[in-house]
């Protein structure tokens, strides 16, 4: 992993052109006080639930955080930064995540946290040459019943693909704090066929920062996170997402997210209910286990097991 430290503040900068809302986000001081202060008007507080403790801990204490495959996209981090936004445009999303170890619930100081998704029209970066999803231009016509199968343009079942293109945005990776927190910049992520709305993760522990970036150690989490329908359907009719024309999986359908809740990555969000445009927070704490390997190659059993890499 190596170091690109500088981090441009994403803008959000509103326009009507048309009957739809188009959020747009650039270089400059971000104009959404909500996600660099306090300011944020908050009517909906998606997924959030005030949580129950036990002995006086938290809830999310001795629970692991699911474990997902890897999917074909992931890029070892070459971006050191928690500005991941770059040229996309999209509703601002500040992601903050606590990283805790499960058995003790300390929290983990000093760990990598890599996050990687696809813009709004469902393009990863460095596979932009793949199309939407990384499976070619955004599908059309009548949606496909049963679980996507197959793989990838030139791939194979679980094989990870070679980057097409040198393109980075909507990936980067940052490390934890003594409080075990790591915050990112992005925007919310838009959709392909055969998947949710979602973001990849890693954990990396026991490793070293060095001027060049994160070196060394294991990677002990490999997941994703969710975003529950109220919030997406929230977001169609907001362009650039009102243009992306492939047909969206619905979280209940999804074969990667095992539907437990927090426990297998739902995000929980706060953003205003009359306007997402305004920018969303999401925050979850991740239970990890530092002395496990979870590289993304052990597939859990279950419907994830199944899953083409060409929608993961």
């Amino acid at each position: 992993m190596t170091g690109d430290t500088q981090e441009p503040q994403p803008a959000l900068s509103p326009t009507d052109p048309t009957r739809r809302r188009v959020v747009a986000v650039g270089a400059g001081a971000l104009a959404v006080a909500g996600l660099g202060g306090g300011a944020l008007a908050v009517d909906a507080v998606a997924g959030e639930r005030t949580p129950a403790t036990k002995g006086g801990l938290p809830e999310d204490c001795y629970v692991l955080t699911s474990e997902t495959v890897e999917g074909p996209y992931y890029i070892d981090a070459d971006k050191i930064r928690r500005d991941v936004t770059e040229d996309r445009e999209g509703i601002p999303l500040l992601l903050g995540l606590k990283v805790i170890d499960a058995e003790t619930c300390r929290p983990i100081r000093n760990a990598a946290v890599d996050i990687w998704h696809c813009d709004a029209a469902g393009v990863y970066s460095g596979y932009e040459g793949m199309g939407s999803g990384g499976g070619g231009p955004a599908p059309t016509g009548e949606p496909p019943t049963g679980s996507p199968t197959g793989a990838p343009p030139g791939g194979n079942p679980g094989g990870h693909q070679e980057p097409t293109d040198d393109t980075r945005y909507l990936r980067g990776t940052w490390k934890t704090d003594r409080h075990g927190h790591v915050t990112f910049r992005t925007v919310f992520p838009g959709w392909y066929r055969g998947r949710c709305v979602h973001i990849h993760t890693k954990v990396h522990v026991d490793g070293e920062w060095t001027d060049a970036g994160y070196e060394g150690g294991h990677t002990c989490h490999t997941g994703q996170f969710f975003f529950d329908e109220e919030s997406v359907v929230a977001t169609e009719t907001v362009e650039p997402y009102a243009s992306n024309t492939a047909e969206r999986t619905l979280l209940s359908e999804d074969t990667i997210y095992d539907q437990s809740g927090t426990t297998g990555g739902l995000l929980r969000l706060r953003y205003d209910k009359r306007d997402i445009t305004k920018g969303v927070r999401a925050s979850l704490t991740v239970g990890v286990d530092p002395e496990a390997t979870h590289d993304g190659q052990d597939a859990p059993p279950g419907p994830s097991a199944s899953a083409s890499p060409s929608a993961t």
